[in-house]
C-alpha cells in the first residue's frame, strides 16, 4: 500500500499525485482522469495520504493506511457502507474496522472522507498489499 506521492487538496474534489513540486505550489495530475494541473499553495493547503491518522481512545493515533490495511482485510466479510448512509451505520461499520477510534474527536465527516478514499483507492488499484511491503517493514 503505496501513499507516499497521493495528496488531497484543499478546494479540490478527489484524490492527486503528485507530479512536481515548485517553490509556490504542486503540479498534480488527477487520479479520476489522469489530467494534470497546478494547484497554487497560495490557493490550496496540501495533504499528503501518508501524513494522516486516526485518533485512538489511548490518546495516541493509527495511520490511515493501518485502518486501509484494516478494511482491506475485512472487505470480503464486512464490505465498506455507503459514504451517505446514517452516521450511525457509519460509526458503527468504523467501529468494526479500528474498534478503539476516539468518538469524541473522530467526526462522520471524517468517516465519510476515510470510506470515500477507500472505496476510490480500491478501484483505482492502489491498495495492493504485496510481501515485499511486508518485508520493507520488518527491516
Amino acid at each position: 500500500m503505496k501513499l507516499e506521492n497521493i495528496v488531497a487538496v484543499s478546494g479540490l474534489p478527489g484524490l492527486y499525485t503528485m507530479v512536481a513540486n515548485r517553490n509556490n505550489g504542486l503540479i498534480v495530475e488527477d487520479m479520476a482522469n489522469g489530467k494534470r494541473r497546478f494547484a497554487s499553495a497560495r490557493r490550496h493547503q496540501f495533504t499528503p495520504l501518508e501524513s494522516i491518522a486516526i485518533y485512538t481512545d489511548d490518546g495516541d493515533s493509527t495511520e490511515l493506511k493501518n485502518v486501509f490495511r484494516n478494511m482491506l482485510d475485512q472487505f470480503e466479510d464486512n464490505p465498506p457502507v455507503d459514504p451517505n448512509s446514517s452516521a450511525e451505520d457509519l460509526h458503527e461499520y468504523f467501529t468494526d474496522v479500528l474498534p478503539n477510534f476516539d468518538k469524541d474527536r473522530v467526526n462522520t465527516g471524517d468517516i465519510k472522507k476515510v470510506i470515500k478514499w477507500f472505496i476510490f483507492l480500491k478501484e483505482v488499484g492502489q491498495l495492493q498489499t504485496g510481501d515485499d511491503e511486508d518485508a520493507t517493514e520488518e527491516e
